[in-house]
């Protein structure tokens, strides 16, 4: 399947720096959406396609750090480089800190941005291809029924079947069935996959799988 375009997402409230960000986005064939402020970018929302945000420091109403804090206390991965004219040292060590690609003082060069664009663009394709991998793996695990969870759990501690009975109360016949399943349905072809899926899944949940 052909990857989806990247976009980048400028917001700036000038209009005329907005259209030669664009232009210059598009001079090497990305696609662009400009926008003057952060409500303009709520109302669409985050494409699904690798994206960075330009953003401008100083905007109407909410400003582009105060956005970089919302983004961040609603886990929402947005790679941002800063782009402001009234720049200074507190402004870019708090971008920084805050994940930010890049802060970048007007004038800047044009190759500097489209060095931190890139660099964003590549860091948010890892992202999403680790979301859809884990969007995966849920999909499968909710597959399970709950006694094929219970021994998935068991079974990635390394304890033997005959142990798992015991700790269900069932027999090892059905411990070993269930175990089948549990491969067959996570596609895990080995004992140690099967482990480093369940690490993935606990980390996404924030809890052991039987909890």
């Amino acid at each position: 399947m052909t990857e989806a375009p990247a976009k980048i997402i400028v917001i700036d409230d000038d209009p005329a720096i907005r259209e030669a960000l664009g232009s210059l986005l598009r001079s090497v064939g990305f696609d662009v959406i400009l926008l003057a402020s952060v409500g303009d970018f709520l109302k669409s929302g985050r494409p699904d396609t690798p994206t960075c945000l330009v953003l401008d420091v100083r905007l109407p109403g909410q400003s582009g750090l105060d956005f970089q804090r919302e983004l961040s206390r609603g886990n929402i991965q947005l790679p941002i480089v800063f782009v402001t004219g009234h720049g200074d040292i507190p402004m870019s060590v708090q971008a920084m800190k805050g994940g930010a690609i890049e802060f970048l003082t007007k004038p800047f060069r044009d190759q500097d941005l489209l060095d931190a664009v890139h660099v964003g663009l590549a860091r948010d394709r890892l992202w999403l291809e680790n979301e859809k991998a884990l969007a995966t793996l849920r999909a499968r695990f909710d597959s399970l029924t709950q006694r094929e969870r219970e021994v998935m759990a068991l079974v990635v501690t390394g304890r033997l079947n005959k142990q798992i009975a015991a700790d269900l109360g069932v027999s090892e016949v059905t411990v070993k069935v269930h175990r089948g399943q549990v491969m067959q349905k996570m596609r895990a072809k080995s004992l140690t996959e099967l482990a480093r899926m369940t690490d993935k899944l606990e980390l996404a949940l924030g809890k052991p799988l039987g909890a």
